[in-house]
């Protein structure tokens, strides 16, 4: 066996979908939305209505909504104690349409996690008490990485969660700058980033870096089992 069926899910930037094609593994990404790149490869549809069941090797779920299953959304979601009306909301919403958006997170997520896939492994912030109240009795502790573990000078704290999968080792860790330095008010762009309607999109963006590294060790390391199975 020399290739791998590869799904790259919640992705439109088709950074991740590359990286694994440039290996040759016969590699999909899908979205609610269309690619950014207009790739023939990538499937607009919901992943929780059936592609999940598709016979796929190695699943990669890149971005799914998770603002309301992370810590620095929790304020959103409770006051003091669990499920209790919280203090503020966002402008023009109601808690209503936060509880919506923490049941599509949650489904999303564990639809991915108990898929019929040997390997997984999901892109999710470290999460809130609420949301790890929901989660699967077998889910591991997150590795947490950063891009500039991978050669890309940013700042972006990613969690992976992994289901027969190696964690990611470093590839070629760039020096930190001098906190405060122009270099590291850079480095820190993707938390500066002003709000706007494409601020949630440009911060979701995956790393080419980390994805090369991803392409390179979790495929090699599925390549591997395949070959011994």
């Amino acid at each position: 066996m020399t290739a791998l069926r590869v799904l790259i899910g919640c992705e439109t930037s088709g950074i991740a979908r590359r990286a694994f094609a440039a290996r040759g593994h016969d590699v999909w990404s899908c979205d609610i939305e269309p690619a950014e790149d207009g790739s023939n490869r990538h499937r607009i549809c919901d992943i929780r209505d059936g592609i999940l069941t598709e016979g796929w090797d190695l699943l990669a779920l890149m971005h799914p909504p998770c603002t309301r299953l992370c810590r620095s959304g929790r304020r959103w979601m409770s006051g003091a104690g669990k499920w209790t009306p919280p203090k503020r909301l966002p402008q023009g919403r109601s808690w209503a349409d936060m509880r919506a958006e923490f049941e599509t997170g949650v489904e999303v997520f564990t639809a991915c996690w108990a898929a019929p896939i040997p390997r997984v492994a999901i892109e999710n912030p470290e999460m809130n008490d609420l949301a790890r109240d929901r989660m699967p009795d077998d889910l591991p502790a997150p590795q947490m990485v950063q891009p500039f573990w991978f050669g890309e000078p940013a700042y972006k704290s990613t969690g992976w969660f992994l289901r027969g999968l190696p964690e990611l080792i470093e590839t070629d860790r760039l020096p930190e700058p001098e906190r405060g330095s122009d270099e590291w008010k850079a480095w820190n762009k993707v938390h500066r980033m002003p709000p706007g309607p494409e601020r949630a999109r440009l911060r979701s963006r995956s790393f080419p870096g980390m994805m090369t590294a991803a392409a390179d060790q979790w495929g090699g390391y599925a390549l591997a089992q395949e070959v011994a199975a």
